[in-house]
């Protein structure tokens, strides 16, 4: 489990997926890509520098049943605005 005492941001792949409603998904629809992976998201704080943390074996708590995996970056800034940093990288990865 992570703690505010572990200066973590817990990222779930349903924060940037085009086919989730707006409750789960962080970002605007024309920014989320459709079903992103942990992978990708991991990938993405990489290019951005962020030293990522990818566990594969978490879920989000609304999709327990999924077991899509979580990616943890360090605390930098305003976690809204690196979820649509993040984002624009995964948008721009999966043009390439």
């Amino acid at each position: 489990m992570v703690t505010r005492t572990d200066e973590k941001y817990v990222l779930y792949p349903a924060y940037f997926d085009k086919t989730e409603p707006r409750g789960r998904r962080r970002i605007p629809k024309d920014l989320a890509i459709p079903n992103p992976t942990a992978e990708e998201i991991a990938k993405a704080c990489a290019k951005l520098r962020l030293k990522p943390i990818l566990e594969k074996d978490k879920h989000h708590p609304a999709r327990w049943h999924e077991g899509e995996g979580r990616v943890l970056v360090p605390v930098r800034g305003s976690k809204a605005v690196l979820i649509r940093q993040i984002g624009e990288k995964l948008a721009e990865l999966r043009e390439t």
